[in-house]
Parts: C-alpha cells; structure tokens; sequence
C-alpha cells in the first residue's frame, strides 16, 4: 500500500463519496473510476498540475472570514449560505460556474428551484441570498463543504483559502 498526499479539496471530494463505513478511499475511488477491485489500475505518468487562475477579487470573502460572523453563526447551514452570498459578491460572473457542479444524481446548484427539487426527493431548496441562484441544502457538512471547495476551484481560488473557508462550514 502506497501513501499520497491530497490538496484538501480532493480529500473533501474522496470523503463526501463515501457510501457506508469503514469504506476505504481506495475502495472509493475504484467506484468512481468504475475500476473492479481485481483489476490493477494502470500506471500513468504524473501530469503537471494546471496553475490556478487568479481571482479578481476576494475582499468579500476575506472580510466575512476576518469578521468571526461565520465562527458566530452555530449552523452549518447558515455559515455555508453566507459563503455562498459572498462568493456571489465578490464575483457573480464566475459564480455561474456553480450550475456546473452537480453530484451522481443531484443537481446542487441553479436559478431555478424546480431544477433542483426534480433532482431528488428531499434536496430542500434554498435561495443564495442576495442572489438569483438556489442551492440543495438536505446535504450533511462534508457534503456542504465538497460544494464549497468545488465552487472555490472553478472559481479560480487558491488552495489555501479554499481550505480555510471550508474549515469554516
């Protein structure tokens, strides 16, 4: 058995696939690889890693995390939808991009809340506020937190920051 080292958002992406416990992340990845679990996977060359786009601005962000509101705020639920109304602040062009972001069978994000209620029996839709986007919000922490980071690297956020705010949720 090999050990690697995973930047925090792929970690977060790993353990929110997680369908029982005790699951191991090999067995995770085989599943989503559709690799059998006799089966070797095949050596590939390491490819560089693309470098992150800059972002324009994350004064929003970075003024939400300074402020200690999100540490304040007891829900997870409440501190993930502030981190998405910021996000939208300091970028609603980029944050298009979240409509892209969907699970196996759900769709997390859209401007139309149908959209998401007809992606699954209990996705209890609710408006980004301050936004015309809508997000699934019957998800666990993890989950919440995959959406997140997902959302941060199309976006075009570091890894660090990403981690942070997701550390937050």
């Amino acid at each position: 058995m090999k050990t690697i080292e995973l930047d925090d958002d792929l970690y977060f992406y790993i353990a929110s696939q997680t369908r029982h416990i005790g699951e191991s992340a090999s067995d995770i990845l085989r599943r989503l690889l559709e690799q059998p679990s006799h089966i070797a996977v095949p050596v590939v060359e390491p490819v560089a890693a693309p470098q992150p786009r800059v972002v324009a601005d994350a004064v929003g962000l970075q003024a939400l995390l300074d402020s200690g509101e999100l540490q304040r705020e007891e829900k997870s639920i409440n501190r993930f939808m502030l981190v998405l109304s910021s996000l939208y602040r300091d970028n609603p062009e980029s944050f298009t991009q979240a409509t892209e972001i969907k699970g196996r069978k759900r769709v997390y994000f859209s401007r139309d809340p149908e959209a998401l209620r007809a992606s699954g029996s209990t996705t209890k839709p609710k408006q980004v506020p301050d936004t015309p986007f809508w997000v699934i919000t019957n998800t666990n922490t993890s989950r919440k937190q995959n959406m997140v980071a997902q959302l941060m690297a199309s976006m075009g956020y570091d890894e660090a920051l990403t981690a942070q705010v997701c550390g937050t949720v």
